[in-house]
């Protein structure tokens, strides 16, 4: 039976007079890709940003592997499994490829940072460990040819499956990826769905919020559709496709 990974219960988030999210719930179970849509406006950034930790909820609570997240700060999220990347790329300028995904791997270290300062042996050996680490998830997320790279020399596509790999250092149980497909072209979104694949099979819950709608439905088992931040919608693709109200709100009346 899968199991409940990510639950979110009856959210509300305001915004001084304006009700961002209203009593929203969702789930995320183990080995699964879940899809999360709407127009613009609709709520999914703020309820990934309140789910990541970023933002408080007005109300409501958040349970990640049955513990309660919801007063957490978003870096004891990332510790207790929860990463995501963001709509634009969020990298560091200065650092090689390699070096921004290392940066990530510190979530997982055992060592403390006095033994790194005086180069213990178990400080070398955690070290070594985790550059293995990163240029396995590199190879993984196809990034194996850039290693040594300025991150800003990086096409779009490139920096987009950067940010996914950095996510993936910290070894998350659930990933929730904001608009991974921005930027890319047919060939490449083809490319990122089979990644998306790829990175459930590693035992990863993925949760996309995009706007590529044929992206969506290929790789999602189960789609869960906002509108003015109310859930409207949840079920397969299929169903997803031909819900009137989602045709209504996501596409448009008379499409």
């Amino acid at each position: 039976m899968a199991e409940a990974l990510l639950v979110a219960e009856k959210l509300d988030k305001r915004f001084g007079g304006v009700q961002a999210i209203r009593d929203l719930s969702f789930t995320v179970y183990s080995d699964e890709v879940v899809g999360l849509i709407g127009p613009n406006g609709s709520g999914k950034s703020t309820f990934i940003n309140v789910i990541s930790g970023v933002f408080p909820p007005t109300s409501g609570s958040i349970t990640l592997c049955g513990r309660s997240v919801t007063k957490l700060p978003m870096n004891d999220r990332v510790t207790l499994g929860l990463a995501r990347t963001f709509q634009t790329t969020t990298l560091f300028a200065e650092f090689s490829v390699f070096d921004q995904v290392l940066t990530a791997c510190h979530t997982q270290f055992s060592q403390g940072p006095l033994a790194a300062i005086l180069r213990l042996a178990g400080s070398h050996f955690e070290e070594s460990k985790q550059e293995k680490k990163v240029r396995e998830i590199l190879d993984f997320v196809g990034l194996d040819h850039v290693v040594n790279k300025p991150t800003p020399t990086l096409s779009s596509a490139e920096q987009r499956l950067l940010m996914i790999a950095t996510a993936l250092a910290s070894e998350p149980k659930v990933l929730l990826l904001d608009e991974p497909a921005a930027g890319m072209v047919a060939e490449e979104r083809k490319a990122l769905g089979k990644l998306i694949a790829s990175i459930r099979g590693r035992n990863i819950s993925v949760v996309v919020i995009e706007h590529q709608m044929s992206l969506i439905m290929e790789i999602c088992d189960r789609i869960v559709v906002l509108n003015f931040g109310e859930k409207i919608a949840e079920g397969v693709p299929a169903d997803i496709r031909s819900n009137q109200a989602v045709i209504a709100a996501y596409l448009g009346e008379g499409n």
